[in-house]
């Protein structure tokens, strides 16, 4: 683990709580700047929450939450969001794609709020498409897309904005093995390149791929392991 002064993201004492029932309850997590890390745990462990929260997608009940430098309690909706489209990129299990847009459109139209206008978003979604090997298919529109294809540009989406930290939920969870691996590959790739890593998965295979894999029950983290240990 990462010293706190080079962390990008500091968790102390999260809990969250929907009504009566706690997904979080007192997490302390650190993640390094430049780290690849797996979260992992079984349905209903609290990981999709804790990768919300890690995300600025959702406030916690208590606790302490610090992500690039920034003391998330203290920012408005307004900032979370500019925090969001400077420092963090997400890919989802559903790629969440636009159907009647190509890959060139659906990645630069996640650039809308970075305040770039048409043409330097179009420029930065061909370049992020071309990081991902899709710059022949940038006309193609999802459904001419394979899984893994659709994928890679969700990927390339979370990425046009060079974001400090990737968060990826179940990632492979859409793909059959070879697309996954693909998919994951790129992940080690950009994580190689610089960029803080963050996979939330359920998967002990993906997990076992990363340097460090923290495993969350019950709204606990039980375990911080280091690679090798299964």
């Amino acid at each position: 683990m990462r010293l706190e002064g080079d962390a990008i993201v500091e968790l102390a004492g999260v809990t969250r709580e929907y009504g009566s029932v706690a997904a979080l309850r007192g997490v302390d997590l650190m993640i390094g700047t430049g780290e690849l890390v797996a979260i992992v745990g079984p349905s209903g462990s609290g990981k999709s929450t804790l990768l919300h929260v890690i995300g600025t997608l959702d406030r916690p009940t208590a606790g302490r939450v610090r992500v690039a430098g920034h003391e998330v309690a203290g920012l408005s909706d307004r900032e979370l969001s500019a925090l969001r489209a400077r420092h963090i990129g997400f890919v989802f299990q559903q790629f969440h794609l636009a159907p009647g847009v190509t890959a060139l459109d659906n990645v630069a139209d996640g650039l809308l709020y970075s305040g770039a206008g048409l043409k330097e978003r179009r420029k930065r979604a061909w370049e992020a498409l071309e990081r991902v090997g899709l710059g022949g298919r940038a006309g193609h529109r999802p459904h001419q897309l394979s899984g893994g294809e659709q994928q890679r540009v969700a990927v390339a989406r979370a990425v046009a904005g060079g974001p400090d930290l990737l968060l990826a939920d179940e990632p492979t969870g859409n793909l059959d093995t070879a697309a996954g691996a693909g998919v994951l590959a790129l992940l080690d790739e950009l994580n190689r390149a610089g960029t803080t890593v963050a996979i939330i998965t359920h998967d002990r295979d993906v997990a076992a791929r990363a340097p460090r894999r923290v495993r969350v029950r019950d709204g606990l983290v039980v375990a911080d392991e280091p690679a090798g240990v299964r």
